[in-house]
């Protein structure tokens, strides 16, 4: 049975993982996606880890259920908290996403660099693994709190995310970081008003054309990529209001409110 022209599925506690969904089909045009904002649940950052898992289930489960060849955590905190659980108990590909420090840490002159993501991310085991192999770095994390609520409602120009932000990035300034790494999915949409804080030569990292990559070649590996030249369709279900999900992927695109 030829799976090639079955979908990709992607999750996210809502929009943030449309930053990831852009990517990948700017990588791969001819991949028909759905994709899963559970933006009534967000965020996943406050949430423990037996919730994060539960949830990361449900909605693989539902994704599986609508044939799914593929599954795209794009969503930091459900990847550094799920990923492993998620492998154990599907036998379906899993691409995860989780903060790019490596490249961060690769590249620094200053040897210090930021991170600006959920709780749920920075507490999680995955991530103090990945940051404790950079002893000679100094990384300055900062939890974004209220960031995602904010970005949820809409309120992405605000006075009020431009506020904490300043607040979030000031210490990072003030350590001399060079770098700053965008831990969480929907930090991406925030990158206008990041750049006005920073100073100019502050490289700002986040995790979407890996992802893209590493997706484009599991998919070779696994015989799973779409050969074909076909129209594809790509369907954005939300358990939220739909309007904030419809002015971030614009006009032209099939966005359903359903319960999941």
């Amino acid at each position: 049975m030829d799976n090639s022209t079955k979908p990709i599925g992607l999750f996210d506690s809502g929009i943030g993982g449309t930053s990831i969904w852009k990517e990948i089909h700017s990588l791969l045009p001819h991949e028909d996606s759905i994709y899963l904002a559970d933006s009534k649940n967000a965020p996943y950052g406050q949430k423990s880890k037996e919730e994060i898992i539960a949830l990361s289930f449900k909605n693989t489960d539902y994704l599986l259920g609508l044939g799914c060849k593929i599954i795209v955590v794009a969503c930091n905190t459900a990847t550094t908290n799920a990923i492993k659980e998620l492998r154990a108990k599907y036998n379906v590909p899993f691409i995860g996403i989780e903060p790019a420090i490596k490249p961060a840490a690769i590249h620094t002159v200053t040897k210090a660099i930021g991170i600006l993501a959920t709780k749920g991310t920075l507490s999680s085991e995955l991530f103090t693994k990945t940051v404790s192999g950079f002893k000679d770095i100094t990384v300055i994390e900062q939890v974004g709190y209220n960031l995602v609520s904010l970005i949820e409602n809409g309120m992405i120009q605000s006075e009020e995310i431009k506020e904490l932000l300043r607040q979030y990035l000031q210490p990072m300034i003030e350590a001399n970081i060079d770098h700053l790494v965008l831990g969480c999915s929907h930090y991406p949409y925030l990158i206008p008003q990041i750049q006005e804080i920073l100073p100019k030569d502050v490289t700002i990292i986040d995790s979407g054309e890996a992802v893209a990559r590493q997706t484009k070649k599991i998919l070779l590996a696994s015989n799973l990529l779409n050969t074909g030249a076909q129209k594809c369709k790509q369907v954005f279900y939300t358990n939220s209001d739909p309007a904030v999900l419809k002015t971030i992927l614009g006009d032209g695109y099939n966005v359903v409110q359903k319960d999941f």
